[in-house]
């Protein structure tokens, strides 16, 4: 089976995340800078309208001022860029259990054999791009390949909201002819001596023998020289599995929606998804959460807890009773989002009766063996291949 790797990479992401909590920022020059107060600072990330004036990262604050006079600047807050990226991590990780974060702001995925519950990898990627967006309020770019290095390398050719693929008999036409500076691993300095020796493009770089490379680079050498030529067989290094705190689906609504029953429709999907999800991580939850934003933005959240559990269909019960609960007729609705969470808590439902917990449990385990079949076709045949009459109704 073919490897599929992605590098989900945020675009300027401490100025988007303030971008998240004032919408004053949005749509003009604005960036976090070092110390704004202090002409001696430096730029840590600039929005895509400055940049459009030539100010980047690590530029010193004087510089942007002259290049973008009304920017607007704000200082650094650490703490929230922090929160903002384990929101990301944790969303990333309801796709697969196989995540790597390399920074604040990115990290690679192994989704190899998820073609079945995501889709091919490019529909995948925009799927991931999509939920970010619409849960986050984030922008990303995402690089597709066969492992770690072309799928770094792949993120960056694409921003903002790019989604790439580099695959390895794509390295001759799309990795070869850039010059060395722009290579993942490859410092300034290293590029200098390159450029010194003649070598300029990943290309001739790829071309040397790798033992003139191991000689000048010493160890790195080796690295470089693979790099160069596509091959990168470092595996992802996968958070453990006891770090996933809930597993959530939301959805923004191509038109606002009043009715409850197109609602449950929306909510039978999602919890079709996360149930899927949660069973390929062999977990259990007894936390559902529903979370809707009405077409004023307003957003209304409620949760209930319920027998630990892996199945589609309670998850949708548990959601659905929520969404009955708290439905306003009045107020259409633009987005609606699930999850399930409580996977680390005592899993027991309450005080039963032993004839209602032994009723509860062959309910679960049919419900359980109906979705683990239907998981084995859609695995195998792809996730149209089967479904809920209700969502083919749709």
């Amino acid at each position: 089976m073919q490897k599929v790797i992605f590098l989900v990479d945020m675009n300027a992401f401490f100025i988007s995340c303030e971008m998240t909590r004032n919408d004053s920022l949005v749509g003009i020059p604005a960036a976090v800078a070092g110390d704004p107060k202090k002409r001696t600072g430096i730029i840590l990330a600039a929005n895509y309208e400055a940049r459009s004036y030539g100010v980047k990262t690590a530029m010193v604050l004087h510089e942007a001022l002259k290049l973008c006079p009304k920017i607007i600047l704000v200082p650094p807050d650490h703490r929230f860029y922090e929160q903002k990226s384990k929101e990301v991590m944790d969303l990333l990780s309801n796709y697969t259990p196989l995540l790597e974060q390399n920074s604040i702001d990115e990290a690679w995925l192994d989704m190899t054999g998820a073609e079945g519950l995501f889709g091919k990898p490019v529909e995948a990627a925009k799927r991931i791009m999509d939920e970010i967006k619409s849960r986050l309020g984030l922008w990303c770019s995402i690089g597709i390949a066969e492992n770690k290095f072309l799928a770094k390398m792949a993120s960056e050719m694409k921003k903002p909201l790019g989604i790439t693929e580099l695959w390895e008999h794509d390295v001759p036409i799309k990795l070869w002819p850039l010059p060395v500076k722009e290579m993942y691993g490859v410092g300034g300095k290293t590029a200098e001596k390159l450029n010194r020796t003649g070598i300029r493009t990943i290309g001739e770089l790829a071309s040397l023998d790798i033992n003139l490379i191991v000689r000048t680079f010493g160890k790195s050498g080796n690295e470089i020289y693979l790099h160069a030529n596509g091959i990168d067989n470092s595996p992802v290094l996968a958070r453990k599995a006891d770090d996933m705190k809930s597993i959530g689906r939301s959805t923004t609504l191509p038109e606002d929606v009043s009715d409850i029953e197109k609602a449950k429709i929306v909510l039978m999907e999602l919890a079709d998804d996360i149930g899927m999800t949660t069973r390929r991580h062999g977990k259990k939850g007894r936390t559902v959460h529903v979370t809707l934003k009405y077409s004023d933005f307003q957003v209304v959240t409620r949760q209930t807890t319920i027998p630990a559990t892996c199945t589609t269909k309670e998850i949708y019960q548990a959601g659905c009773g929520l969404l009955e609960q708290n439905w306003n007729r009045f107020h259409s609705v633009r987005l609606i989002g699930i999850s399930l969470s409580g996977f680390h808590e005592d899993c027991s439902s309450g005080q039963l009766s032993l004839f209602d917990q032994m009723e509860d449990n062959a309910k679960n385990e049919k419900n359980e063996r109906i979705d683990k079949a239907m998981d084995k076709i859609r695995n195998k045949h792809g996730s149209e291949a089967i479904t809920f009459a209700a969502l083919v109704k749709k």
